[in-house]
């Protein structure tokens, strides 16, 4: 399928405007490809080379540990009398807070327990629980989706270890679902308020970065694609697009602000971004990338009579002028294709 010149359009994209910036052939007539020119000799030239184009665009985003999730009390009646302090990160099995000085914990997962689980159940729900188990060292059940009386078992020598009445149940209330380790980021609740409705918040445990990306350009980014991450003190560290979120915001709230959606950039080694949370960051994001293309500078190629572009090819003290297709637009120069085009020739430049 041919490329075509791809002028205005994704990150990066240069305009080439004819009348301004590229030359028209002249002398090329109607004829094909090769076909040798009138004019005299370029004023300037340059090499036709092999390179890796990348385009980007720096958009500005905020640092920090992700949009917070609110946990809230169900399924318990009594007295909120613990919360694990803000800033602390909470593991597989460990409180989160206590409601009657009986502890509530964290379990991975994506699905939020909703029913008492007993011997006889099935269901994601008592997988989700027995992985749970296994991975804090209990046994003697196979960690399927079947709640047994072996599974049971193990939940009573759980219960007893947490100090909690060993029913050999699990109700929901018992136990808050995430999809790893948290941090805590404030109460919303305080000890000594009943155990209903929202008690803390809480984020992942390690950093990130989110930019609220015009949703226009929304198809330029794709998970997984490079990132680098700008510090307020100019260092960069490397990181990757780890979500794109669906949900836009912008014109039903705030109709003068652009429509955006929530991007994720997350960097591998945390230690690189310091202490700093919640600061602002530049990001530039890397949209495609092209490598080992030939390439000229943007303003090497020449308008040809009809449609499409060309290049004039200099050798010696002669020059013809070569169809080409054109591709990636990026950092000042042009990705080029067609019959006879080789790396090292010297192609015509308007001074």
């Amino acid at each position: 399928m041919k490329r075509r010149t791809r002028l205005a359009a994704g990150i990066g994209a240069v305009t080439v405007v004819v009348a301004a910036g590229v030359a028209t052939a002249k002398g090329f007539g109607g004829a094909e490809a090769g076909t040798p020119a009138r004019s005299a000799l370029p004023p300037a030239t340059a090499q036709i080379t092999r390179v890796t184009l990348t385009q980007t665009e720096k958009v500005p985003g905020t640092l920090g540990y992700g949009t917070p999730t609110v946990a809230a009390a169900h399924g318990l009646s009594g007295t909120l009398t613990w919360l694990a302090p803000e800033g602390r990160h909470v593991t597989r099995g460990k409180a989160l807070y206590k409601v009657d000085n009986e502890p509530v914990v964290l379990l991975y997962g994506k699905l939020p327990l909703y029913r008492e689980l007993g011997p006889g159940l099935s269901g994601p729900d008592v997988e989700l629980v027995e992985r749970n188990l296994k991975k804090l060292g209990y046994d003697g059940f196979t960690a399927d989706d079947d709640y047994t009386s072996a599974t049971a078992e193990a939940v009573r020598g759980w219960q007893d270890d947490l100090g909690l009445p060993e029913t050999g149940t699990v109700k929901p209330g018992q136990v808050l679902v995430a999809p790893g380790a948290v941090r805590v980021t404030d109460h919303k609740a305080t000890p000594g308020a009943p155990a209903r409705g929202a008690v803390l918040s809480h984020t992942d445990t390690t950093r990130s970065v989110v930019v609220h990306l015009d949703v226009a350009k929304q198809e330029l980014v794709k998970k997984g694609a490079r990132a680098t991450v700008e510090l307020p003190d100019d260092t960069t560290v490397p990181g990757r697009v780890t979500g794109i979120g669906t949900v836009v915001a912008g014109q039903a709230a705030k109709p003068d602000e652009p429509t955006t959606v929530e991007v994720t950039v997350s960097v591998k080694d945390g230690k690189k971004l310091g202490d700093l949370d919640g600061a602002p960051v530049e990001v530039i994001l890397q949209a495609e990338r092209r490598e080992n293309v030939l390439a000229v500078p943007i303003n090497a190629l020449v308008a040809l009579p009809g449609e499409g572009y060309g290049v004039q090819v200099v050798q010696g003290t002669s020059t013809s002028y070569a169809r080409v297709e054109t591709g990636m637009f990026a950092e000042g120069r042009v990705e080029i294709s067609g019959t006879g085009l080789a790396e090292g020739m010297t192609v015509g430049v308007p001074a």
